[in-house]
């Protein structure tokens, strides 16, 4: 006996997205997940401006905006030599996204948001239960999850289908043996909310040194979301508690150490990581990934929050179609044109994320680069748009893009 049609294991934007879409098909859907809402999440907190469009679908926009989201009107990047590159997702190259502005705000607000949206839908959840591992059936397709609940009680639910949207470190990934191995840059970020930043402006900004970056960004009620994000060695040899090394790397950069002497932190420093998050597919018999679940590489572009938004929004019709299904070969199929879709509509922001960690990676590169665009803002806001969403991806791999930018450098 079944206790849904799908279990979503997890309630972040991805899994309430999931949950969202499904139960408006009419999916009887059940959402897990080991937190209690609302929950603070490390995260740099930026939704691009396209992430608005499926906020907007799901009824949630109007609340992100009445809980006091902070309005972006693009991205600001410094370069290790102080080089500065500047773009707007309001530009001359043609190209609109859903709104002309990114929005910022607190998980801990986003995600009790996007969690009642999904009650709302019709979908049930159950807070403060952990999923350990998954059940597996006949030739070893997933048929439910075993879960343990805070007063340490277990129990196994059934479903045609279970979704994995349980983020970085997913179990149900994990125990479907669909983790890639790999030899990626490794970092760990730390991220914290203060008070009384200097100079915070209607732009996020990334700051590239030799040894890491930071990411600011105002999230509203007064508050600047600030992120560091370094080599997991680094942190390792260091010899220091995250919360330690946090501060004396912003510290240590002048340019930041000083927009911080009036400046109060409200709460802990958060860490998570290790990034660089690859799966071999997003399927397996009877189970779906989706956001971080499926695929992570690098928060420097801010891709995780609209991609969990849209990978829900993706993945609800196959995943309906595949609890209709009449037996498992027509189930795994439209699990398997699921992940195809993904692949095309996510794989060109995927190379454009794995071309900026290698330049982030090489410091001469990076001064190079940031030199170029610098001169030309042109070329800097079609960038910017790509991190936004609403640009596609090929518009700076081409060859008249890179030739342009070589051309300036």
């Amino acid at each position: 006996m079944s206790d849904a049609q799908v279990i979503v294991v997890g309630a972040g934007p991805a899994g309430s997205s999931t949950a969202w879409h499904l139960a408006r098909l009419g999916v009887d859907v059940l959402v897990l997940d080991r937190a209690h809402f609302p929950r603070d999440k490390p995260c740099a907190e930026y939704l691009s401006p396209e992430a608005s469009r499926v906020l907007a679908s799901m009824d949630a926009l109007a609340d992100c905006e009445a809980a006091g989201a902070a309005q972006l009107a693009g991205m600001t990047v410094r370069s290790p030599n102080g080089s500065l590159i500047r773009g707007d997702f309001a530009a001359a190259h043609g190209f609109r996204g859903f709104r002309d502005r990114g929005l910022a705000l607190p998980r801990r607000v986003l995600d009790a948001i996007l969690l009642d949206r999904a009650r709302a839908a019709g979908a049930r959840v159950a807070e403060g239960v952990r999923v350990t591992d998954v059940l597996l059936g006949a030739h070893g397709a997933a048929v439910g999850v075993r879960t343990l609940d805070d007063e340490g009680g277990t129990h196994e639910r059934r479903a045609p289908l279970v979704v994995g949207a349980d983020g970085l470190r997913s179990v149900i990934a994990r125990r479907l043996g669909l983790v890639r191995r790999q030899r990626l840059p490794r970092r760990m970020a730390m991220v914290a909310h203060y008070r009384g930043v200097a100079d915070v402006g209607a732009y996020g900004e990334m700051h590239v040194e030799r040894d890491g970056y930071a990411g600011l960004a105002d999230v509203g009620g007064g508050m600047t979301n600030i992120a560091v994000v370094a080599p997991a060695a680094r942190l390792r040899r260091a010899g220091k508690t995250p919360e330690a090394f946090f501060e004396s790397w912003l510290s240590a950069r002048a340019h930041l150490g000083a927009r911080l002497v009036h400046a109060e932190r409200v709460g802990a420093v958060r860490a998570t990581g290790p990034f660089a998050h690859r799966t071999r597919r997003g399927w397996a018999s009877g189970a779906a990934l989706v956001g971080d679940a499926a695929d992570f590489f690098d928060p420097f572009t801010g891709e995780g929050i609209y991609a969990a938004l849209r990978g829900g929004e993706l993945l609800a019709s196959y995943a309906a179609a595949a609890v209709g299904a009449s037996g498992r070969a027509q189930a795994d199929a439209a699990l398997t044109a699921y992940d195809g879709e993904r692949r095309r509509i996510f794989g060109g922001k995927w190379r454009v994320e794995r071309l900026v960690g290698f330049a982030v990676a090489m410091p001469w590169l990076m001064n190079r680069a940031a030199a170029a665009l610098g001169r030309r803002k042109d070329l800097a806001d079609l960038f910017v748009g790509v991190a936004g969403d609403f640009v596609p991806p090929r518009e700076v791999l081409s060859l008249r893009y890179l030739l342009r930018l070589v051309a300036t450098i």
